[in-house]
Order: C-alpha cells, then sequence, then structure tokens
C-alpha cells in the first residue's frame, strides 16, 4: 500500500496556499492511521481468513511517499489455493462504471500500471523495450495457477479500453487489488495470493532488502577531468522529509507477528 497524498484527512489539515509536499509530518501521521486501520482489517476482522503470522516494512519512495509490504501468512484453513477462492478476493479487470462507479474510478486511478514498453519507452520499467513486470499481461477468461509464485488471474478480453496517461489500455495492464480494501482506502494497494514456496522469494525481494540507497557522484566544475572514479562515486542512504518525521513519532518501521524468541 502506498500513501495516497489527496487523502482527505490531508487536504482538510492544510492551510490556504499550502502544498501536500510541505507537510511530510502530516502525511506521516495519517499513513501510519492508515496502516493500523489496515492491520486492523486484516488481522482481527479475517479480511482473508485467520491469519498466523505477518511481517510488514515500512519504505519511502523516492518521491517521499511512505510504502508498505505487507506479508500474511494464513491458518491452514484458511488457506487460498482454489480458482474460486482466488476470484473471491483478487480482482485484475476493471469493474462496470454503471453498477460500481466509484470502485470504476478508483481502479484508472490506482491500479493501471503505466504505459510503458513500445507506448513509452522512457518509463522506468522498461527494459529493451519490454516492461520487466511482463505487462500489459495476457488475457484471461478463467483464473489458474500460474507457473511461478502467483496465480494468473481472471482477466477477459471485453473489447473495452480506456484512456490512461494519454494510452488507450484495456484489462491487461490492471494491477491485482481487492475490491474492498481499494474502495475503502483509495490508494494504490496491489493484492497478491502466493501459495507455494517460491513465497520466500518475495521475503529477501522486497521485506528484507534493506534502506533505499542513492549512488552520486562528487566533481569539481572547475576540472574537468574526473581524477580517481572510485573515490569520487559514494552510495549512501536517501532519506525522504517524511522518512525522518517517522522516528520522530517513534513509528516502528516493521513488524513481526508472533515475534521469535532464541532458545538456547
Amino acid at each position: 500500500m502506498t500513501c495516497n497524498p489527496s487523502w482527505h484527512e490531508i487536504m482538510d489539515e492544510l492551510l490556504p496556499h499550502e502544498e501536500v509536499q510541505n507537510k511530510p509530518d502530516l502525511i506521516a501521521r495519517v499513513f501510519h492511521a492508515k496502516l493500523t486501520k489496515l492491520k486492523k482489517d486484516i488481522v482481527q476482522k479475517k479480511l482473508f481468513g485467520k491469519v498466523a503470522a505477518y511481517v510488514y516494512v515500512i519504505e519511502f519512495q523516492k518521491r517521499g511517499l511512505p510504502h508498505v509490504h505487507f506479508l500474511i501468512i494464513l491458518d491452514p484453513r484458511s488457506k487460498i489455493r482454489t480458482s474460486d477462492q482466488y476470484d473471491e478476493h483478487v480482482y485484475a479487470e476493471i469493474p462496470e462504471q454503471k453498477t460500481n462507479p466509484n470502485l470504476y474510478e478508483a481502479v484508472l486511478k490506482h491500479m493501471m500500471h503505466d504505459p510503458c514498453g513500445n507506448d513509452n519507452l522512457g518509463n522506468v520499467c522498461t527494459r529493451d523495450g519490454n516492461c520487466k513486470n511482463h505487462y500489459p499481461r495476457s488475457f484471461s477468461e478463467t483464473t489458474s495457477t500460474g507457473h511461478n509464485s502467483y496465480p494468473i488471474y481472471r482477466c477477459r478480453n471485453d473489447g473495452k479500453k480506456y484512456l490512461v496517461h494519454r494510452v488507450q489500455l484495456d484489462n491487461r495492464w490492471v494491477i491485482p487489488y481487492n475490491p474492498y480494501l481499494l474502495a475503502k482506502y483509495d490508494c494504490h494497494i496491489n493484492v497478491e495470493v502466493c501459495s507455494t514456496i517460491k513465497a520466500v522469494k518475495y521475503l529477501y525481494k522486497y521485506i528484507y532488502k534493506g534502506r533505499d540507497l542513492v549512488v552520486f557522484a562528487l566533481s569539481n566544475p572547475d576540472n574537468i577531468s574526473i581524477g580517481d572514479e572510485i573515490s569520487s562515486f559514494q552510495i549512501a542512504r536517501w532519506i525522504s522529509p517524511p522518512e525522518a518525521a517517522w522516528p520522530i513519532f517513534r513509528f516502528p518501521l516493521n513488524s513481526i507477528h508472533p515475534t521469535l524468541s532464541l532458545c538456547k
């Protein structure tokens, strides 16, 4: 889940002519409150079933918006294993505008992958003319188990296209989501099901990958020669204002349940 800077809890607190990016403390506090509600929906209200364990970590995008990776391990009796169970919790299609206008707007606003590949070669996800996240996905009439750790979600070809960032996109560009969570939190909130041992990959790719780093170069504008290239380039932490505000309020950057204790 990624913070939506247009949440009314943020916008209502701004003074006239005040901009969101100048209120990192407000962004941190509102996102923490939303995360607390999200955890309550998942763990206490059992949105996906009984939760046996969970772990999450807070990150901050280069623009500064807080972002959480939340890994949930369900009780064996609540495991999501069949196609019908996949369809009950995860959608990968644009809903009908007439029957559900609010969810329709939320999907187009938050859950459409930005045009990439030949439609936008400058997108950060484009590698050698193709999307590294494999968008657009293939059409699929039914949900089935994929060859990797994620299912192939139902993504039907209804012939409809939607204008997103001046490009016509269809269901193949929808990022999987849960309708209830998307409608409630009104932000980018990607939901995926992983029922194989490959879930371990998610732990190291997102949960335990470490802090955001940036590589920068030191140079003297009066000296054209680069000199020692090795010592000129440095790797350092990238800390945005909301991330600096987060520990001031003593908000945790990660959580795990149940906690593990080492025994002799």
